[in-house]
C-alpha cells in the first residue's frame, strides 16, 4: 500500500452496508466504487465532472464521485445505481429503472446509471423545495417545486447523453413524478 503516511481509515455507507477502508488520500470516490468495491455503474466518462456519468448520491444529493476524495466523505451514506430499489425490496427496480425501461430511454447505456441516479436526485431536490435556473420566481420558498419538462431538463443538464436519448429521459422522469 505504499506510505501509510498518505493514507486514512475511511468508513463509508454504501448502498446500506459499511465498508472500512485504509483509503490513499488522492483516491477519488469512483475509482473506490469501481475498483475496491466493485460497484462498476458508475462510470467513468471525462473524469472532469462535466459528462455525469459517475453521478452517485452521497447522504441524499447527488455528485459527480470523480470529483470527491473518499477520506473526505468519512462517515457518509454513498446509493449507487445497484443500490437504488423500489420499496425496500431488494429484487424490485426503483420505480426510475423501470420508466427508464418502459420509456426505451437509453440506447447505448453507458450514462444510464447517472442519468438515473441524478434524477433521483432531482426529484428530492424538487420536492424539498430547491429551486433551479428555471424555476419560476413566484414559487414560493421551501414549497416543492412541480417539475415539468423545462425543469427536468434544466435539472439533468449536467449529464450527457451521447446518443441523444434526451426527450425519452425526460419522460421517464416525468413517468415518476409523484
Amino acid at each position: 500500500m505504499g506510505n501509510l503516511q498518505h493514507h486514512a481509515q475511511t468508513t463509508l455507507r454504501v448502498n446500506g452496508k459499511p465498508h472500512s477502508l485504509t483509503v490513499d488520500h488522492r483516491r477519488v470516490l469512483l475509482d473506490l466504487l469501481r475498483e475496491d468495491l466493485d460497484l462498476t455503474g458508475a462510470k467513468k466518462g471525462c473524469d472532469h465532472g462535466q459528462c455525469g456519468a459517475c453521478t452517485v448520491l452521497v447522504d441524499g444529493r447527488r455528485v459527480n464521485s470523480c470529483l470527491l476524495f473518499a477520506v473526505a466523505l468519512d462517515g457518509c451514506e454513498v446509493t449507487t445505481v445497484e443500490g437504488l430499489t423500489g420499496d425496500g425490496d431488494e429484487e424490485e427496480p426503483h420505480p426510475l429503472q423501470r420508466a427508464f425501461l418502459e420509456r426505451d430511454a437509453f440506447q447505448c447505456g453507458y450514462c444510464t446509471p447517472g442519468q438515473i441516479c441524478s434524477a433521483a436526485g432531482v426529484l428530492a431536490e424538487a420536492a424539498a423545495g430547491h429551486p433551479s435556473h428555471v424555476t419560476d420566481p413566484a414559487t414560493p420558498s421551501g414549497e416543492p417545486v412541480p417539475l415539468d419538462r423545462e425543469e427536468i431538463r434544466e435539472r439533468l443538464s449536467g449529464n450527457l447523453c451521447r446518443c441523444g436519448a434526451y426527450p425519452r429521459i425526460a419522460e421517464a422522469v416525468e413517468d415518476v413524478i409523484p
